[in-house]
């Protein structure tokens, strides 16, 4: 069955929601974001759910060593992510100093799938977003999606997972699911008036479990 990751909660409410989903990832944004959040805020909400086995993800644009390091200084992260042009050193760098696996982000563009290449053996996971100019993520913008197997076979061939993302809903989410993806990473497609959707949640769920 397809993964799950529900991204760029933002407030206690939403982690409530997504503690009790069938997620098995949960991400918070670090970055400059309209979902930007503090890691002591983060830390606070999560010592008041169960996670149970999920996973937590911190998004970051260009971090450097330090602005990781403040984060974790209050917030136990699984997965680093970054969501931005950072360097195959950088990368490296944030691996060994502390040895998190780290995800990149692939920006959809023309035969992009190729950049993916330049991570092989460095980034332990993809995800493939919208690009769009002036902004990094979570714009609840979908790429054509006929692009999706080219993603797959590439992270298939270096053993790693990947997570399609942008503007993903419960509406148009049966489409991504027809090319099998291993997993899908959902921020605005499961909000309304910029909390995170119950509603909205279990019709995502609904629809992973029967396609």
């Amino acid at each position: 069955m397809t993964v799950l990751k529900y991204c760029g909660n933002r407030s206690f409410h939403d982690v409530q929601l997504v503690a009790k989903s069938e997620a098995h990832y949960i991400g918070f944004v670090f970055a400059e974001s309209k979902r930007k959040v503090e890691p002591k805020d983060v830390s606070r909400w999560l010592a008041s759910v169960e996670l149970r086995d999920k996973q937590t993800v911190g998004v970051f644009v260009h971090p450097t060593i330090a602005s990781v390091a403040s984060v974790l200084e209050h917030v136990p992260l699984s997965i680093i992510q970054c969501h931005g042009m950072e360097s195959v050193q950088m990368v490296k760098q944030l691996k060994q100093t502390f040895q998190i696996p780290v995800w990149k982000v692939i920006h959809h563009a023309h035969e992009a799938w190729i950049y993916m290449r330049v991570w092989e053996g460095i980034a332990d996971g993809f995800v493939i977003d919208s690009g769009r100019k002036g902004a990094w993520g979570g714009t609840g913008v979908s790429f054509d999606w006929r692009h999706v197997p080219c993603y797959i076979e590439e992270a298939k061939r270096q053993h790693v997972p990947c997570f399609i993302a942008g503007g993903i809903t419960p509406e148009n989410v049966e489409q991504l699911l027809a090319y099998e993806p291993f997993g899908i990473d959902i921020s605005s497609g499961i909000e309304e008036d910029e909390r995170k959707s119950e509603q909205k949640i279990k019709k995502i769920e609904q629809k992973v479990k029967t396609c």
